[in-house]
């Protein structure tokens, strides 16, 4: 990766770690990580897009590595963490940002597209169904029902902390190579996530986000239609979610069109680095 600069940015409250490259007065590209991921998760994008002009910029979101753990669930609301992602536009002085988000960053991208349209210029998901269409999937069919178990294990308190910590946070390590293509995290890479688990607090901050989902109300916005630009970029082995949710999120997206990676995992930002950049550069234009 090219040299990036890190900051901590005061947003919603909070302090968010960011990393960020690229020209402070190019057109700002942010992306949000999922889980169990950080900023580190979008290692083989921030140097194309630098390269190309934009400042682009990735934090780690509220409850992981070194940003702020509130330690209160109600503070993992999906509001709040729309919030996070406003605030953050607002410390770069910006109008309009392009969003990129991937797993649960996807999911507070689609809240901020929606609650906040007029702060996207375009918007990029990748591998998480439109809100409307995942809380109706994940209630209602005993297929997705199934792939979702672990949703459900992570309302327990304490227990997936106990589990997931065992042996030097064994588990999520394993979990991101079991769930990829073969090559997609390296040996290396999958320390540097260690590292990140074994920050105090992290662990247990980043589950909330999942006990937030099912355990507050969040405040709906007042139209669930997409009104932005946006691609939505699916990777079809994803092992967590039924790709028919792809489909039927785009009948919520006025100016949408989803691209599918027959080959590609959930990890589709790693395993297809090169084309899922190629497609983004051409969807968002020249800086």
């Amino acid at each position: 990766m090219m040299d990036l600069r890190e900051r901590f940015i005061e947003t919603n409250g909070i302090n968010l770690h960011v990393m960020e490259a690229g020209p402070a007065d190019g057109p700002m590209l942010l992306f949000l990580h999922g889980f169990p991921e950080f900023w580190y998760a979008w290692r083989k994008q921030l140097s194309y897009f630098a390269k190309k002009g934009y400042l682009v910029v990735a934090p780690d979101q509220r409850g992981y590595n070194l940003s702020d753990k509130p330690q209160e669930i109600t503070a993992y609301k999906i509001d709040e963490l729309a919030k996070d992602i406003v605030g953050l536009i607002d410390a770069y002085q910006r109008e309009q940002i392009f969003l990129v988000g991937h797993d649960w960053g996807a999911s507070v991208s689609w809240w901020v597209a929606l609650k906040y349209p007029e702060r996207i210029a375009k918007l990029v998901i990748m591998n998480v169904p439109h809100p409307k269409v995942m809380a109706k999937t994940l209630f209602t069919n005993p297929r997705q029902m199934q792939k979702s178990w672990y949703i459900f294990y992570f309302q327990l308190p304490g227990a997936v902390e106990k589990f997931a910590s065992a042996n030097s946070y064994a588990w999520p390590v394993n979990l991101l190579a079991a769930t990829s293509r073969p090559g997609a995290f390296q040996p290396e890479e999958l320390e540097e996530y260690r590292k990140a688990f074994m920050q105090p607090g992290a662990f247990s901050a980043m589950v909330n986000w999942y006990r937030a989902m099912i355990q507050t109300q969040q405040e709906p916005p007042k139209n669930f239609d997409v009104t932005m630009p946006m691609i939505l970029i699916w990777g079809m082995k994803d092992v967590a979610l039924l790709s028919e949710m792809a489909y039927e999120s785009m009948a919520f997206c006025k100016h949408g069109r989803l691209v599918t990676f027959p080959d590609a995992s959930h990890w589709i930002q790693h395993e297809e680095a090169d084309p899922v950049n190629a497609l983004i550069a051409e969807f968002i234009g020249n800086p």
